[in-house]
């Protein structure tokens, strides 16, 4: 699967949405489609659009999480959120891929995402050989990339975000194995999410550094490293 995964945020507690619009937010695996603070609203979604992943709150109004997991005929793939953790039995019945109890960390979150991917068997392979390019594969495609054209390869779990001008593709890898695949004079790591191209940075500025249209952070052991590469190259300095 090269593309994030489209998901929806069930949940009549504001502040509840606003958790998970900022954890979906900064997870490149996912997609958000919408926010709901209804079933039935969300049920609508889920029956006009591709919904593949839904964050479900369990005690709602009206119709609670579960009676909306019952209600479908075919519901995408489920994660419960709530503070009440007597459901998790009846939620694991209905064979929800996960469950959350309030108040959980973005680790624990992403740790749910993952599996989330894993059931949809997202295999690929990535091969390079200082040729110049790094070919990766992704279930049926086989996707050829340029090194000069990565602008940098952004980790959250076990998966990758590699990010060109032209598209974006998301395998599932380790940024450990990745940074074996690319010339050390070219890439380097500015922070342990991300390993950057040299040849695509514009500037830095305080603890950040500008590649294309974005801004990506720069993690404070890794700075004077990355001025020095760029001083040394005679591309950029901090000045």
């Amino acid at each position: 699967m090269s593309r994030p995964l489209s998901c929806i945020i069930v949940d009549d507690e504001p502040l509840s949405r606003e958790v998970l619009e900022n954890y979906v937010s900064g997870t490149p695996l996912l997609s958000l489609s919408g926010s709901c603070s209804d079933a039935f609203a969300a049920m609508e979604l889920i029956r006009d659009n591709k919904i593949e992943l839904v964050f479900l709150d369990i005690n709602m109004p009206r119709l609670s999480g579960i009676n909306m997991v019952k209600a479908m005929e075919k519901p995408p793939l489920i994660i419960f959120t709530t503070a009440y953790p007597e459901y998790a039995i009846e939620g694991f019945e209905l064979d929800v891929l996960d469950y959350l109890v309030k108040p959980f960390s973005y680790e624990r979150f992403l740790k749910a995402v993952n599996k989330a991917f894993d059931r949809l068997s997202v295999k690929s392979v990535v091969k390079g050989d200082r040729s110049g390019f790094i070919t990766v594969k992704s279930n049926k495609r086989i996707y050829k990339i340029e090194y000069g054209s990565l602008y940098y390869i952004q980790s959250a779990g076990d998966y990758l975000k590699l990010v060109t001008p032209e598209q974006v593709i998301i395998i599932h890898d380790t940024m450990k194995n990745m940074e074996k695949m690319f010339p050390d004079d070219q890439f380097i790591r500015i922070h342990k999410s991300f390993l950057i191209n040299l040849k695509h940075v514009k500037y830095v500025e305080g603890n950040e550094v500008n590649i294309g249209k974005e801004k990506l952070p720069v993690g404070a052991s890794y700075k004077e490293l990355l001025l020095k590469r760029l001083d040394d190259s005679g591309t950029i300095s901090d000045g």
